[in-house]
C-alpha cells in the first residue's frame, strides 16, 4: 500500500468556504486592499452566510472586496482600527443607520490581541487606551509606575488570507506589505482559507523567506483561475499538566493548473503507464 499523499487543495473556491456557518466570527486579511482576498470575499458572498463578526484593520474600500460583504448585509459586527476613510461609505451609511456594530481597537492591540489567541495567551496588559472611553469597564493596573490596561485575545472560527505562493502541503510566502495580519490571523483562528497566485513543487520555496508553514494550515485557493482547498487537522501533543491545548484545524487554498496544464498533465502519465 503506497504512502499517503499530502495535498491541502480543493476542488474550488466554493467548497473552501462552504462550511463557514451563519453568526460566525471571520478575520478578514488585508491592509485596506493590500493583501485582502477578494475572490474568497465574492466566495463568501455567494455562499450567503449571515450574522458575522468580521475582524480586519479597515472597515472596506469602494463598492469590493469587505465592502461588498458589508453591502449584502451579512455581516452584523466589525471590530477593526480603522472603520473611516474616504471611499468608506458602505460602512459609513451601514453604520449611522444602526445596522452594522462596531468595535474599535488601536492598531497596534488588534494586532496583538489577535497574535495572543494564536499563541494560547489569555490575555495581556498595554498602555495603548488606558484613560479613554476604550478602557471604560476594562481592568486597569499600574506596573512599574505607568498604568495598563487589560485586553483579551480575538479569536476566529474562520481566517480568509491571501498569499503569493505554496506548496500543496500548505506552506506560503506572502508578496511584501501585502503579508500584513495574514501569519497572525491564521494562527488565531481554527480553520483558515488562503488565496494564492501560484502553486509550486514541493522544496521550490525558499526557506529562509518562508513566513508561514503549512502545519498551521487548511485550505487555500488561488487568485485568478479555479480555486483549491483542503482541510487537515492538527493535534497538538499534550506537553504538559494543565488545561489541554485548543485543538486547530485550518484551510488553504492553492491554484488549480488551467484546463490546457491539466490534459498535457494527463497524457504525460498515460505515457508514463504505457512505458511501464
Amino acid at each position: 500500500m503506497g504512502a499517503r499523499v499530502i495535498d491541502k487543495t480543493v476542488p474550488d473556491v466554493a467548497a473552501a468556504v462552504a462550511g463557514i456557518p451563519d453568526g460566525a466570527t471571520v478575520m478578514i486579511g488585508g491592509f485596506g486592499r493590500a493583501g485582502q482576498p477578494v475572490e474568497l470575499i465574492d466566495a463568501l458572498i455567494a455562499q450567503g452566510a449571515r450574522n458575522l463578526t468580521v475582524v480586519n484593520n479597515n472597515a472596506g474600500n469602494g463598492d469590493t472586496g469587505l465592502a461588498a460583504l458589508l453591502a449584502a448585509g451579512q455581516v452584523r459586527k466589525m471590530i477593526c482600527s480603522f472603520p473611516r476613510q474616504s471611499d468608506s461609505w458602505v460602512f459609513d451609511r451601514l453604520y449611522r443607520a444602526g445596522e452594522v456594530e462596531l468595535e474599535l481597537v488601536p492598531q497596534g492591540n488588534l494586532a496583538e490581541r489577535i497574535r495572543a489567541a494564536g499563541a494560547g495567551i489569555g490575555g495581556f496588559f498595554t498602555p495603548t487606551g488606558f484613560g479613554t472611553q476604550l478602557a471604560e469597564g476594562k481592568e486597569t493596573r499600574r506596573i512599574d509606575g505607568r498604568e495598563y490596561v487589560l485586553e483579551y485575545p480575538i479569536h476566529a472560527d474562520v481566517a480568509l488570507i491571501s498569499a503569493r505562493a505554496a506548496d500543496r502541503w500548505g506552506n506560503l510566502v506572502y508578496r511584501e506589505t501585502a503579508r500584513n495580519f495574514g501569519p497572525i490571523m491564521a494562527a488565531a483562528a481554527a480553520t483558515t482559507v488562503v488565496q494564492v497566485d501560484e502553486i509550486v513543487p514541493l522544496g521550490s520555496l525558499d526557506p529562509g523567506g518562508r513566513r508561514d508553514s503549512g502545519t498551521l494550515r487548511r485550505p487555500r485557493r488561488r487568485g485568478r483561475g479555479a480555486r483549491v482547498a483542503a482541510r487537515r487537522r492538527v493535534r497538538r501533543r499534550r506537553r504538559h499538566r494543565g488545561p489541554r491545548p485548543l485543538r486547530r484545524r485550518c484551510l488553504m487554498t492553492f491554484v488549480i493548473p488551467s484546463a490546457p496544464a491539466r490534459r498535457r498533465a494527463r497524457a504525460q502519465r498515460a505515457g508514463k503507464r504505457a512505458a511501464q
